[in-house]
């Protein structure tokens, strides 16, 4: 089977890095696209009553840090691989299912735990749900 175009969901953790690198690898190999996707959520505090958004300063430095992880992810992209890199705000997995429809991507690439707060026993909830969901194949880089 020859990859067209390959996403990777990107966090900045260090197996989403291994993620990276493996794409990489499979893109420059098959000739492929990859699309780098860093999805970002702006924490809200819920007290059950109410929630809270951040203070705009909050708010910024968070988008800025996001900017910065996907920065690092364009360094870690080999010139020879064509990759597009992509800043987006949602819930990670479900924008990560949306985006590899919506760009017709035919392989998802990502680590098996990330940065985020709520992990389960063998993979992170993310990595979880998408495999669980996505139409296409997705790699679990360990």
């Amino acid at each position: 089977m020859k990859y067209v175009k390959i996403m990777v969901a990107y966090d900045g953790s260090n197996l989403s890095r291994k993620a990276l690198s493996h794409a990489a690898q499979l893109a420059e190999s098959y000739g492929s696209r990859m699309l780098v996707l860093h999805v970002y959520q702006v924490p809200i505090v819920n007290n059950g009553d109410f929630m809270l958004t951040l203070p705009p300063d909050w708010s910024q430095q968070y988008m800025q840090h996001s900017f910065n992880v996907l920065e690092e992810a364009k360094g870690l992209v080999p010139p020879q691989v064509e990759a597009e890199f992509k800043l987006v705000d949602g819930e990670p997995a479900e924008t990560i299912l949306e985006f590899a429809t919506d760009e017709g991507c035919d392989l998802i690439v990502m680590g098996s735990r990330g940065l985020g707060g709520i992990r389960e026993f063998m993979l992170g909830s993310v990595s979880h749900n998408v495999m669980q969901h996505a139409k296409v194949p997705v790699l679990i880089v360990k």
